[in-house]
């Protein structure tokens, strides 16, 4: 199906650039009987104006003006009804000559004279009416308020120069036979802009088609192979640090292609304007069109081979999780070697984790709020360098994840009835999977007190003092013998999803290890590293205690840290 793309003016002008007549917004504009009447308010209408005002006179594109040809210079507006009665408001105050189009309505006829008189006396009558008045006195009260009514003359000559020079509609031309009801449905549904990914390939088919008839076809073919690759999750959240579900993906890009045309575009993280992908890229794909094309393959092709190799593959894949988008990465690659290439990967981690060596030894804490970030990067880091191919970014950024203390000894944080006994009935458990004939002279007479003080947890028998005493006795016993304090080091912590995690906190290692194995069992992700921790495998083979979480477990823990992430710390 071929559709039609211009840009338009909004008044006839001369390109500066090129001194040649400018292509205006000219005809008749029917509004059918399926569309709404006009509904912007004060809002849209100032957003509107300060956009044009604020282009300055560079090029800029508003959104999309969709048409289907009536013939004789009389178009059906399927999308930008809006807009269009806002311009013709617009340029009905400038008073710079009569608009080169008008709209004319289907059911609301008086509608068409209505734009021309905006009587206040009538602007009750009806909705459309009163919403015309009323955007008709916000343009008037924008040109008396933005400088000042001495120069009100001088903002309406500005404004008339940009709307014939450099302000454009993206005019949208579909075929004849496109329907327009489904057409309008589609755009206006939870209201679906054209993407630039949609207008580009438009002008990019269209050029094509033009000079190397019979590409088109190819190109499209391979569009869709792009599109495909993209919508892997695996690759979509190696490329952008995210889950194929997540908000922004869906709403930033309609499709996934975009985020190639906006890494050839360089376009800002935020403030960009819209279309601003578009406006970069349209005179590539105007101009040379296979060159252009060539460059999107090429960055495709590149995406995937660093998707495929492991080393690549797990080092971007970190730094798109910590926040820096595919265009840096690819600034970092342009004119690079392998070598050279992956040592400016390496030097960019060591930027973005900012920790010495020595900071691991317990300069960073957990309960600083200021180092949770780097503990966590740190230990995402650890786990992505355990892994022996890919990490599975997918897995990881569809959870949220959380520090989790390996052995978390304090159960003075629980004070309702509930909680001790959700904690009494997993470390008795614990107590009992550990007992042996050289232990149950320390571990039987602690059962007993659990089984009977279970019964009055919740009678005034049993309060939080009573609690503590045992809860401390079971401490004791199931951190081997010794009374420890709570170690707040990256020593003692892993990396786990907060749901794991919720169901985890303020339980020793045995109780945790026990539930870590469970979920592993059931198919739960459980980060590499972290399933490590709680299979023991970083003990020392000749103080192998699987119970329990001791000093000589966190100095191996500590040293295979620092010795996996050696290179990235400064």
């Amino acid at each position: 199906m071929s559709y039609k793309l211009e840009y338009r003016t909004i008044c006839f002008g001369v390109d500066p650039a090129s001194r040649q007549p400018t292509l205006g917004i000219e005809g008749a504009f029917f509004i059918p009987s399926y569309q709404r009447g006009y509904r912007w308010t004060a809002d849209e209408v100032t957003k509107l104006l300060d956009d044009i005002w604020e282009s300055t006179g560079k090029r800029y594109s508003l959104q999309p003006i969709v048409v289907k040809s009536l013939g004789g210079g009389k178009w059906e507006l399927i999308d930008g009804q809006q807009r269009l009665t806002t311009l013709w408001l617009l340029l009905r105050f400038m008073n710079k000559g009569e608009p080169r189009y008008h709209l004319e309505y289907q059911t609301r006829a008086g509608s068409q004279a209505y734009l021309r008189e905006l009587d206040a006396a009538q602007a009750e009558e009806n909705i459309d009416y009163f919403h015309m008045h009323q955007a008709h006195t916000t343009i008037a009260g924008w040109f008396a308020n933005k400088m000042g009514l001495q120069y009100q003359q001088f903002l309406i000559d500005e404004m008339f120069r940009f709307l014939s020079t450099s302000v454009r509609v993206i005019w949208y031309e579909v075929p004849a036979s496109e329907e327009p009801i489904p057409l309008f449905t589609r755009l206006n549904q939870g209201r679906i802009p054209l993407t630039d990914a949609e207008l580009l390939k438009a002008v990019l088919l269209a050029k094509v088609q033009e000079e190397h008839p019979g590409r088109e076809t190819e190109i499209a073919a391979q569009w869709d192979g792009i599109e495909r690759d993209l919508q892997r999750p695996d690759v979509w959240a190696f490329v952008t640090g995210q889950a194929a579900a997540q908000g922004r993906v869906t709403l930033q890009h309609g499709t996934r292609i975009d985020l190639l045309f906006e890494t050839l575009a360089k376009k800002p993280a935020t403030g960009a304007p819209a279309y601003h992908t578009f406006d970069q890229l349209r005179p590539q794909a105007e101009g040379d069109s296979l060159a252009f094309w060539a460059k999107v393959e090429a960055l495709h092709a590149q995406i995937l081979g660093w998707f495929e190799e492991p080393l690549w593959h797990n080092k971007i894949g970190f730094l798109v999780t910590c926040g820096l988008p595919l265009q840096a990465i690819f600034d970092l690659a342009q004119g690079q070697g392998k070598k050279a290439f992956d040592y400016a990967l390496t030097s960019r981690i060591r930027a973005t984790l900012n920790t010495r060596a020595d900071d691991l030894d317990g300069t960073l804490h957990y309960e600083n709020s200021s180092h949770k970030v780097t503990l966590q990067r740190l230990l995402l880091l650890f786990n992505i360098e355990v892994c022996r191919d890919r990490f599975p970014f997918k897995e990881h950024v569809g959870a949220t994840w959380s520090l989790e203390h390996i052995h978390a000894q304090n159960a003075q944080d629980l004070i309702r009835a509930e909680q001790w006994e959700t904690w009494l009935k997993e470390h008795r458990q614990a107590l009992s999977d550990i007992r042996t004939q050289d232990n149950s002279a320390a571990i039987d007479p602690l059962l007993a007190d659990i089984d009977a003080a279970t019964p009055h947890l919740h009678t005034r028998q049993f309060g939080l003092e009573e609690f503590k005493a045992l809860a401390g006795r079971v401490l004791v016993v199931l951190n081997g013998g010794v009374e420890e304090e709570a170690d707040h080091s990256i020593a003692n912590l892993a990396l786990l999803s907060l749901g794991a995690n919720a169901a985890l906190s303020n339980a020793v290692f045995e109780v945790k290890r026990c539930k870590v194995l469970a979920m592993d069992r059931r198919g739960d992700y459980i980060p590499a590293a972290t399933r490590n921790v709680f299979l023991k495998y970083y003990a020392p083979a000749d103080r192998l205690q699987p119970h329990f979480w001791g000093d000589a477990d966190k100095d191996a823990y500590l040293r295979e840290i620092k010795k996996k992430l050696a290179a990235y710390l400064q």
